[in-house]
């Protein structure tokens, strides 16, 4: 009798088998083992119940992407209300080796599930003869149906939006930091090196980048002069820092330096300088991405201190599941743990302490600040997190609070109401997002229009460029048509006809027109007589036909050009 149903879920569909003598697999499971190398024994435990393939490799994406998270599908609701037994007066038991979707599916059906040993076995022995016991599938099969799988839901994983990837920001920062690090280094290297020959000029000038600027400009000291003075006053940007260095450089303790060694300190000096200049490029485009990625937070707190906190919790998404309270001490972790082990006061700040507000705050107002400002940028991060059109609208909202908390710890103001804050944020936030929608949308149509015109103008160029029908003569049309055009240019002197106007047709129009200008001349002047009339008639048709002239045809206006040649 059966007992037990294992649910089985493979590459290439859902599978559902029956399982019998339940107990004696669960009380001899150290045999159980070993016979699930043999097909023969497994076969005689285990029997197919149903077997339900999936169509696309897209479904296949989809459904074991359903149960990774838990959530039963579709098709795996249509699979098991059609197979398994489930009106009757003994509910099955259905076995799921997957927690996670077997508590979903008891939520669904209202099944016993069954995740031991007993299911664990056996889906290790259906792991191994899986393509024996399902007919027309194969070892090789199952296989590749594996791989694609594997390969399309690795993807699927790290599949990203590239406007909004935080592993960019968590890498510039960190490069940041370490060229922070390495400027101060080697700046400190290039003022004791050129400070052998010019000792004053590490007082007069205090910036690394610009102390290096101005140790390249200079070079030798003795070769300074008032003709320098004015580049020297470009690179400090101060006049009188650009006179004293040319007064110190008179009257400096410093010694003699040779060629060579000031080529080196030069040298050095020039890569310090680029590294200074690539230095803010980098913060530039950190500042640029954090705009894209988590524009809430950098308005909130600053590009630099939001990135940090990017990259210590690991990624936006962590960071928006952290509490305010784990928020508040990131980054104090040391501290945090040495307080709680010898039992002192915990840190009340840690990244954040680089904001400017607890910086502004009094000492006593610190700790309070530093926990309002973790809340709000706990708030700021799960927006950015989870909203589609990133804005700054939040964010600046958010800032406002924080801003009238401040006040409120100095002067008393009351600050406003943080749902009344959040209101006017929302309806703000919705008609910003409404404008960069309709944006967005007009881009998309004009892109849309420049393509279809693109498509239409190489269009054009193919057909131009192949044999159309050819006309009567044997000629292409499109040849004939610039014939005719570069012959109307030649000869703007020849009368343009109508095509359907045949010398017939002028004839009986030209007709026309006697009889009527005989009509008119009949009512002026009754004095003509019939015969006279068809005499008159006669002379007038006939010197209308010795008038007219039908236009040359394009053989006579050839011979008439090669007689002219």
């Amino acid at each position: 009798m059966v007992l037990l149903h294992v649910l089985y879920e493979q590459a290439t569909g859902y599978a559902l088998f029956a399982v019998k003598e339940v107990e004696e697999i669960g009380m001899l499971l150290p045999q159980v083992e070993e016979s699930m190398l043999s097909i023969a024994k497994f076969n005689s435990m285990v029997s197919m119940a149903a077997f339900f393939p999936f169509k696309s490799a897209q479904t296949a994406l989809e459904n074991i992407n359903a149960v990774s998270e838990g959530v039963v599908h579709a098709d795996l609701k249509l699979f098991l209300e059609t197979n398994l037994p489930l009106s009757g007066k003994r509910k099955p038991v259905l076995g799921v080796s997957d927690a996670k979707i077997g508590a979903a599916l008891q939520e669904e059906f209202n099944l016993s599930i069954l995740t031991n040993g007993v299911v664990a076995e056996i889906s290790r022995g259906l792991r191994l003869h899986f393509h024996s016991l399902v007919k027309g599938l194969t070892a090789q099969v199952v296989s590749k149906a594996q791989l694609g799988l594997g390969h399309s839901y690795s993807r699927a994983k790290v599949k990203f939006n590239v406007n909004r990837n935080d592993n960019m920001i968590i890498q510039s920062i960190a490069l940041l930091d370490q060229l922070d690090k390495d400027i101060n280094t080697f700046s400190m290297r290039v003022r004791e090196w050129y400070g052998y020959h010019f000792p004053e000029l590490i007082r007069i000038v205090s910036d690394n980048a610009m102390y290096c600027r101005t140790a390249q400009l200079i070079g030798n000291r003795k070769e300074l002069s008032e003709e320098n003075l004015a580049s020297l006053e470009e690179v400090v940007m101060d006049a009188a820092k650009a006179q004293a260095i040319l007064d110190a450089s008179r009257s400096s303790m410093g010694m003699d330096i040779s060629p060579i060694d000031l080529i080196n300190i030069e040298r050095f000096s020039v890569r310090v300088v680029s590294l200074a200049a690539y230095r803010l490029e980098l913060q530039e485009y950190l500042r640029s991405k954090m705009g894209q990625v988590a524009p809430n937070l950098a308005a909130l707190i600053g590009e630099v201190v939001g990135a940090r906190l990017i990259s210590h919790a690991g990624s936006l998404t962590n960071l928006a599941k952290f509490p305010a309270s784990t928020v508040q001490i990131l980054g104090a972790e040391k501290a945090l743990f040495r307080a709680l082990k010898t039992r002192g006061n915990t840190p009340k700040y840690g990244l954040i302490f680089h904001s400017t507000f607890i910086g502004r705050a009094e000492a006593k107002n610190k700790g309070r600040i530093s926990r309002y400002l973790a809340n709000k940028c706990t708030i700021a991060s799960r927006i950015d997190c989870f909203s589609e059109i990133p804005t700054t609208v939040f964010g600046d909202r958010l800032r406002g609070q924080v801003e009238e908390r401040l006040s409120f710890y100095e002067s008393g103001n009351l600050p406003r109401k943080n749902v009344d804050v959040m209101k006017e944020a929302v309806k703000e936030a919705s008609d910003v997002a409404t404008e960069i929608k309709r944006k967005l949308e007009k881009k998309e149509k004009k892109r849309r229009k420049r393509e279809k015109k693109l498509q239409e103008l190489e269009a054009n160029g193919e057909t131009n460029g192949e044999m159309v029908e050819n006309g009567e003569d044997g000629a292409p049309v499109a040849k004939k048509k610039k014939k005719r055009a570069a012959e109307e240019v030649e000869e703007p002197l020849t009368p343009k006809t109508d095509p359907e106007d045949t010398p017939g047709k002028r004839k009986k129009k030209q007709k026309v027109e006697v009889e009527t200008e005989e009509a008119a001349a009949t009512n002026n002047g009754a004095e003509e007589t019939p015969a006279k009339k068809k005499k008159k008639r006669k002379s007038e048709v006939a010197d209308a036909e010795l008038v007219v002239e039908t236009p040359p045809t394009t053989s006579e206006r050839k011979k008439k050009r090669a007689a002219a040649e």
